[in-house]
């Protein structure tokens, strides 16, 4: 059996709140359910398996998240960013120290999944000379469980060579009890033929989703480079807050401060200026606080664009999503977030931004064309969904090929699609994973989804 799950934004706590750990301890119940269904063969026979592989499919800690990258540096070590030298001994070390609090802060999440790979952490019933599980078995069977860890564009941290980095990914390793190698963690499945050959073995491609998101991912410079995206979110999505906190946080209303830290779980994230407006409106906040806080954000967003990193991504001569973050800047200087609002509406439009489903790009996979997968995976929108590419006869039976896209494990504020310059959002957690059956596991069945949401 194999499960994939994805984008889990395990942070460190400082930008925002992840999933609880209720979630993990949900999952590890749900497996054993799962592993229990799988021993039921396609003869109706009982008889347990001996193995799942489970894929975490990039973004599963993030990095990105950590008030960590805006933190004041001693003297003459520089400043350290996602966009700055990835070789720099301080940014491996800063890659590491957010690391290392993200395990800490999240320890008992991880040891809920480290907890199945120890020899005793699942196991199921024997099985009887006529295919049935021994009610009160003396001794279960032990079944093997191994974690696999891939890349996404908030972890490709540990894509990078390096001893510094092979530390860090030691670490992980250690935490969660993962079955990779030494060496970099994978981007994609042709960097490791074990996990490639393991996914083949189900007619599984799958990748996290990435390559398709020009904000989050730059083709001319490949998976060990900042993007967009990440510039983003560390000078506005977790800045932001920080500013309005140190300058205005005794002039806001309780609860106000909190929601803007929520900044990190709006999503899209070019609907973080709908966010704020949405917090000014339902907490009244008086015209000249609204003011402050618009100077705060002017500050931060013209600081933003100014970036040596953001101008050498602005394209002479082409309209880019540069252009268009920068055109919303501008007009802040005169106009209200109302004015904002309308301008990232434009440019959500205009570059595709708010696109949900990726399974175009799952066409032009050498798997699906080449027919060698029936199932195309991607992960990285949030967007749990399933898109029938094709069917085409066999010998036997039709052969049908599937784009899945694995959503989240996360806690949301969605900005709601009726009248959406309403600014209204609405809070939720969601928690998706995928199995995938091989032979006659789980009755002959191929593929289950599932896909929770709950609410406070």
């Amino acid at each position: 059996m194999l499960i994939i799950a994805s984008d889990i934004h395990l942070g460190d706590g400082t930008c925002g709140k992840t999933i609880s750990a209720a979630a993990f301890h949900l999952f590890v119940d749900r497996l054993r359910e799962l592993a229990w269904n799988a021993s039921w063969r396609a003869d109706g026979k009982y008889c347990p398996i001996e193995q799942i592989d489970i894929l975490l499919l990039g973004d599963i800690l993030d990095p990105l998240h950590s008030s960590a990258w805006l933190a004041k540096r001693e003297a003459g070590s520089g400043t350290v960013r996602p966009w700055t030298d990835n070789q720099a001994p301080e940014f491996a070390n800063t890659v590491k120290a957010i690391t290392s609090n993200i395990l800490w802060k999240n320890s008992t999440a991880i040891d809920y999944i480290k907890g199945l790979t120890s020899p005793a952490g699942l196991s199921l019933p024997e099985a009887t000379r006529s295919g049935q599980p021994v009610m009160r078995p003396r001794a279960c069977v032990p079944v093997s469980v191994r974690l696999h860890y891939m890349v996404g564009n908030h972890d490709w941290y540990y894509h990078l060579p390096g001893p510094t980095f092979e530390a860090t990914r030691k670490e992980i390793i250690q935490s969660f009890g993962l079955s990779n190698p030494p060496g970099p963690f994978p981007h994609q499945l042709h960097e490791t033929n074990d996990l490639q050959n393991l996914l083949e073995s189900y007619e599984v491609f799958a990748q996290h989703g990435d390559l398709y998101d020009p904000l989050n991912y730059r083709k001319e410079k490949g998976r060990d480079a900042s993007s967009l995206g990440d510039a983003f979110v560390v000078e506005i999505i977790n800045r932001f807050p920080l500013e309005v906190e140190r300058r205005l946080k005794e002039a806001l209303p309780p609860g106000t401060m909190e929601a803007l830290h929520e900044l990190a779980n709006v999503r899209p994230v070019l609907a973080t200026p709908l966010w704020i407006g949405s917090q000014l409106q339902q907490n009244n906040i008086r015209p000249a606080i609204q003011r402050q806080l618009k100077e705060v954000w002017d500050e931060v967003c013209r600081e933003f664009i100014a970036l040596p990193f953001i101008q050498d991504l602005d394209k002479p001569y082409k309209l880019d999503l540069v252009d268009a973050l920068e055109l919303a800047i501008r007009v802040t200087d005169r106009f209200s977030f109302k004015t904002i609002d309308d301008i990232v509406f434009w440019a959500r439009r205009k570059f595709k931004s708010n696109e949900k489903t990726f399974a175009r790009h799952a066409l032009k996979e050498d798997a699906f064309l080449n027919r060698s997968a029936k199932f195309v995976v991607y992960g990285h929108t949030h967007h749990h969904e399933i898109v029938p590419l094709d069917s085409y006869p066999g010998t036997q039976k039709a052969t049908n090929q599937i784009y899945i896209n694995s959503g989240t494990w996360h806690t949301y504020f969605d900005l709601a699609i009726h009248k959406p310059k309403e600014q209204k959002f609405v809070p939720y957690q969601v928690l998706t994973y995928l199995a995938f059956y091989k032979g006659d596991e789980s009755g002959g069945r191929k593929f289950e989804t599932w896909s929770g949401t709950f609410s406070d």
